[in-house]
């Protein structure tokens, strides 16, 4: 049996050690460790008693400290790299020995004292958050959390009827704790949330995550000074404007047929672009809609939200508008509400103009002649279109429609590629709300992946995945609150809304042929 004590300096007292694991060795091996500072302390003698105890036996150990009149030799043996032998110690008396309580009491301390250290090195952080989807900011000095006020989270702001903290780590600019959820996530973070701002004010920032390792909840406490908001050279309202002119462009060229064909020369016939004006209202109209819900939705539940960059299309006159979220969402429903509150106000005005446009005759009598085969591009529209129109719509065949079905049908699929479930998109967000950030990665990486695919075919999709994979792939920003799931009634909309982005792009698979009724 080899025993090691290690202890930073010399030590005097007894050390008491069970041999119910021992049975035929009773080799002992006294190892004490010294630390820089105490190199040249070294024990004068060392003895070991048996002591016989019909409940258990034990080793008694005694060390005691040199004698300060040896110091001179041991520094002269030392220099000279001789080891001075240990003088016998039998005649001296030998303290009583200490239970194994007090040892324990003993190593208890010392190790409450290396976590203090421990502790006092990690508590200077860099700058900057550690969370998806926030940017770091540029401080002049490291952050430094103090232990006292690691401690006062610890005890005081989480607990057992919140969240009681296992461990914790260093999570640059601020601690990431792990530990066991009491309760429901949602009133745990208001409870903790209020001791939090009662102890601290509004100078750290509480988050309640799913960490992605082993899908456990963790607690994130950050500096409210690195989550300030990320600041542009240019103002945000310039930008927005210079996307928005060219959107408008982009809106009327898209409903002059005859321009299409020869981009160059619209330059030389701008008179042209008034005949595009009514096609550009109603697809701009469905586009306004479409924001005006995100900001309504927004408003009903707090969060902030940027000016919208209108991204321009000549293919499809638009690709709808990017818009940023400017402070940090509650929770997963909120994020919801305000992601799926725009695709569904968008929606259901398109789908009323597409009726109406299947309804309604051409104003001029002729309308826009189109062939049959164009109505399988999209499941929705083809259904709809062999609902209304019936025998009509034949293979082959060309029919006049009223153009409100083309101006229409364009703002369900700007509505439709924004619901696609990916990044930043309204779609993306809604994923991320309905099933966590780890789907919504997945999901971004399929949607990205089977866009790839179809840019082969398509060269709508072809710069839709472009813009998505630099400017919308994400990471979502996180929310105060990801745990809690959002209520059913919300989730039916987010399914409705995904739903609806499919039919729209998804093709018409079948042929538009003449249906006879058979008797027999």
């Amino acid at each position: 049996m080899n025993l090691s004590l290690a202890a930073p300096s010399a030590f005097r007292g007894n050390l008491l050690v069970p041999l119910s694991r021992c049975t035929s060795c009773l080799e002992l091996d006294l190892r004490i460790q010294h630390s820089e500072g105490f190199r040249h302390l070294r024990p004068r003698w060392s003895s070991f008693k048996l002591i016989r105890n019909p409940r258990r036996r034990v080793i008694a150990c005694s060390v005691t400290e040199p004698h300060n009149g040896s110091d001179e030799k041991e520094k002269e043996a030392d220099k000279n790299g001789e080891t001075l032998p240990l003088e016998d110690s039998s005649e001296q008396s030998i303290p009583p020995p200490v239970d194994a309580e007090q040892i324990n009491e003993f190593s208890d301390e010392n190790k409450g004292q290396s976590d203090v250290q421990n502790m006092d090195d990690s508590n200077e952080v860099a700058s900057g958050s550690p969370l998806p989807g926030v940017k770091p900011q540029k401080l002049d000095e490291a952050i430094k959390i103090p232990k006292e006020t690691i401690e006062i989270l610890k005890n005081q702001v989480f607990g057992f009827d919140t969240f009681f903290v296992t461990s914790q780590d260093p999570y640059e600019g601020g601690v990431l704790f792990k530990g066991n959820l009491r309760g429901q996530a949602a009133k745990s973070y208001d409870k903790i949330s209020k001791r939090l701002k009662d102890k601290f004010g509004d100078e750290y920032k509480l988050f309640l995550l799913v960490n992605p390792e082993d899908n456990m909840p963790v607690a994130v406490v950050v500096p409210r000074t690195t989550l300030q908001p990320e600041t542009t050279a240019v103002p945000e309202w310039f930008a927005a404007g210079s996307f928005g002119l060219v959107t408008v462009f982009t809106l009327l060229l898209r409903n002059v047929p005859s321009l299409q064909s020869d981009l160059l020369s619209t330059f030389d016939n701008l008179n042209l672009l008034k005949d595009g004006l009514p096609g550009a209202l109603v697809t701009a109209l469905i586009l306004g809609v479409h924001e005006l819900g995100h900001f309504l939705a927004a408003k009903d539940t707090g969060v902030k939200l940027g000016v919208p960059y209108f991204v321009p299309s000549w293919q499809i006159g638009s690709f709808g508008a990017i818009t940023r979220i400017r402070n940090i969402v509650p929770n997963r429903e909120d994020l919801l509400k305000v992601a799926a509150a725009g695709p569904i106000a968008g929606y259901a005005l398109g789908l009323l103009l597409l009726l109406l446009g299947f309804i309604l005759p051409p104003s001029d009598g002729i309308g826009v002649v189109v062939d049959a085969s164009v109505f399988h591009e999209s499941f929705l529209a083809g259904g709809i279109a062999k609902l209304l129109l019936g025998n009509v719509l034949k293979e082959g065949t060309a029919i006049s429609i009223n153009p409100l079905v083309i101006w229409a049908w364009a703002g369900l699929l700007i509505n439709a590629i924004n619901s696609i479930p990916a990044g930043e998109l309204d779609g993306g967000r809604i994923s991320f709300a309905l099933w966590g950030r780890k789907a919504s990665l997945r999901f971004t990486g399929v949607s990205i992946a089977l866009l790839g695919v179809s840019s082969l075919l398509n060269d709508v999709a072809f710069y839709w995945v472009v813009l998505i994979f630099f400017l919308q792939r994400g990471p979502i920003a996180p929310l105060s609150e990801e745990i809690t799931d959002p209520g059913e009634k919300y989730v039916a909309i987010g399914v409705t809304v995904l739903l609806l982005g499919l039919l729209v792009c998804l093709p018409y698979p079948f042929p538009f042929t003449e249906e006879t009724l058979t008797s027999f």
